[in-house]
């Protein structure tokens, strides 16, 4: 009777999925959060089909007035829809997270491979970098460089995803060097492998687990930030919407008191998806996380 390698290989795959997925959906607030996050991305995406008003349509003659059945969450101080600039503010806050969580990746995941796999003084001079970087306050940068290069939302992703992907970078050096004197490694390098293959196709594919919860939480820090300095003005900008710029209204001392439909939906929508998504990370975490019994 011959052992089939690759039969078993599978049927191993396949099972440590299916505990996996168990573990996951026992996590109730993970469950509810993946709930949460895939109903507001389906609102935002069908926004066209569920309000008839577009995102720059003022009507001076109703400005600031509260929700009634023509306008649902009412409208704010030019007069246009809130609730159809919360659809369309979810498409942008939403993409930022997600971009920002990409061009992070695209960094931390290239850079934690290179210091982790090499080592030596190539890691050193990288860590010394990744520590310069972490060392000032995001805020501070973020605001500088967002007053530079001007407020928009690619800037916004570019901002977001240069001065976050470190976090990432030491996670994957971390796991890199916990797994590159391991027997298959020492196996490829024996064969005649490129670092690139060996770090491709053998390294990355078992750190997977913490780079998924990591870019979970990437994408929930984006939505809070593109929010933070697109409250200070320095984000997303009128008239385009996003959750962040919709709160600017609750600088209006009158309008935080009175008018609560101008800034508590869009606060809501902020404090629901991270909330949400952070759920989800956890959730992943503790599901991929094999000392954790399902």
């Amino acid at each position: 009777m011959t052992f089939n390698r690759e039969k078993y290989k599978s049927k191993n795959m396949n099972s440590l999925r299916e505990i996996s997925f168990r573990k996951f959906m026992n996590n109730k607030l993970a469950v509810m959060g993946l709930i949460i996050i895939i109903i507001m991305t389906v609102l935002s995406i069908c926004a066209p089909l569920l309000t008839n008003y577009e995102v720059s349509e003022t009507d001076l003659y109703n400005t600031r007035s509260a929700p009634d059945k023509e306008h649902l969450l009412g409208t704010d101080d030019v007069g246009r829809d809130v609730f159809a600039r919360l659809l369309y503010g979810g498409r942008i806050s939403i993409l930022v997270g997600i971009l920002a969580m990409a061009v992070q990746l695209l960094i931390g995941v290239t850079v934690g491979s290179i210091a982790g796999y090499y080592g030596g003084i190539v890691d050193t001079i990288i860590m010394r970098i990744i520590d310069t970087i972490m060392c000032f306050p995001f805020f501070v940068i973020a605001i500088a460089l967002a007053a530079v290069l001007g407020g928009s939302v690619k800037n916004l992703i570019l901002i977001i995803g240069l001065l976050s992907w470190p976090s990432i970078a030491r996670i994957v050096r971390a796991e890199i060097l916990s797994l590159k004197e391991n027997d298959y490694i020492m196996a490829a390098k024996a064969l005649g492998l490129s670092p690139k293959e060996i770090i491709i196709g053998h390294l990355l594919p078992n750190v997977m687990s913490p780079i998924l919860v990591a870019s979970t939480l990437s994408i929930a820090n984006g939505i809070l930030m593109e929010a933070s300095l697109s409250f200070l003005g320095l984000g997303v900008k009128p008239p385009q919407p996003s959750w962040g710029n919709m709160l600017v209204a609750a600088q209006n001392m009158d309008i935080l008191q009175n008018e609560w439909w101008q800034w508590i939906p869009a606060g809501l929508m902020v404090v629901l998806i991270v909330l949400s998504i952070n759920f989800v990370g956890d959730g992943l975490r503790d599901a991929l996380d094999p000392q954790i019994k399902a």
